[in-house]
């Protein structure tokens, strides 16, 4: 028995056909950008050798199979060896008019969810940020205060004493310094957008990186040169993108792999605030090999003043978070020890409008 391809091919949710012994026989274009495998590397292969399920389902499948019935598998985490998992939905279903088969399809939930908590995120930093800039205002001005005060009397201090108020003078200073960023952070511009090589940009990044703060690390490009152009702000999105490049170095301090991964999803669409839906196909992942989140702070990572490094002021990632949300994006994590995948999903370049000569 043969699908309509027109009907097949138009199935928003990845879908695959299987055999009796549970091998794919077919894919729908929407299961090939969501395992990020081609027809090919999916056509004959064993089911459960591509699509990894977080769950222990074997014998309700099994169940399902023996009486020719659907199975409705909720809330369990999906994915293949090309991708980080996504908490998913699954069905399974018979297909009529064709002993053994069965179609499985899987929806995605993990994009709504994390939308909302990329919005909240961005929500929460900027009135966390908000805060700060006031009471970094009325703080700086008594630190000046102390700091002026400790060095006037290191004038006619011995030097054991002098220690002390160096380290007066030491601690404001770095006090003065975290204001700064945030006062520096809500000071952000808008962006100024326009059609971008998000390739260019992460080579920017990657080369920086290399050189610096990464030099201990081995950078990996995985690119599909075939993405077309997005529409951002090139020096915000290289300062998301070094910001990134930074916590993975940091995080494998004694040298990793950091791999720089884009692909096209075309499935991915998201709900904006207003009602309206949004596409945005275009994927980065930065991906390192290193200790991974620290669970405490794994559902929170975006969230302003959360960090998992010593003395670390957790404005970095609110500032990613809020940054790709002022272009219509959004950025997620998943996060388990040895492998930490940050994905940023971004929207297509409008197409320029063609200016036709005509005829004379």
């Amino acid at each position: 028995m043969t699908i309509d391809p027109n009907l097949w091919n138009s199935i928003p949710v990845p879908a695959l056909l299987l055999t009796a012994d549970d091998i794919i026989v077919d894919s729908n274009p929407a299961a090939e950008s969501f395992l990020n495998l081609s027809s090919r590397a999916l056509t004959g292969a064993p089911v459960w050798d591509k699509v990894m399920i977080d769950a222990e389902i074997e014998a309700a499948y099994a169940r399902a199979r023996l009486n020719n019935s659907s199975l409705f598998v909720n809330d369990v985490d999906v994915g293949s060896g090309e991708r980080a998992p996504l908490q998913c939905n699954i069905q399974f279903a018979p297909l009529t008019g064709a002993e053994g088969m069965m179609l499985m399809m899987i929806s995605p939930r993990e994009i709504a969810s994390r939308v909302t908590v990329n919005t909240s995120s961005s929500k929460a930093a900027k009135s966390a940020i908000g805060m700060a800039e006031m009471l970094a205002h009325e703080i700086k001005n008594p630190l000046a205060g102390i700091t002026g005060a400790a060095q006037l009397l290191a004038m006619n201090l011995s030097a054991e004493d002098q220690e002390l108020t160096d380290l007066i003078v030491d601690e404001c200073r770095r006090i003065v310094k975290l204001l700064e960023q945030v006062e520096q952070f809500g000071n952000l511009r808008p962006p100024m957008l326009k059609a971008v090589n998000l390739h260019d940009v992460l080579d920017r990044a990657r080369q920086s990186a290399s050189i610096g703060f990464g030099a201990h690390m081995l950078f990996i490009e995985d690119y599909d040169p075939s993405l077309p152009q997005t529409m951002v702000d090139p020096d915000q999105l290289l300062q998301v993108f070094l910001n990134l490049l930074k916590n993975a170095s940091e995080a494998s301090k004694s040298g990793g792999t950091i791999r720089l991964h884009t692909f096209y999803d075309a499935a991915l669409r998201v709900r904006k605030p207003d009602g309206t839906h949004a596409r945005l196909p275009l994927q980065v992942e930065v991906i390192d090999d290193g200790p991974g989140l620290p669970p405490d702070i794994a559902a929170d990572v975006f969230e302003p003043f959360v960090s998992g490094r010593e003395n670390g002021t957790g404005l970095g990632l609110a500032l990613v978070s809020k940054l790709i949300a002022d272009v219509g994006g959004w950025i997620s994590v998943d996060s388990v020890p040895g492998r930490t995948v940050f994905r940023i999903s971004l929207p297509l370049a409008p197409k320029e409008p063609q200016i036709s000569n005509g005829d004379n």
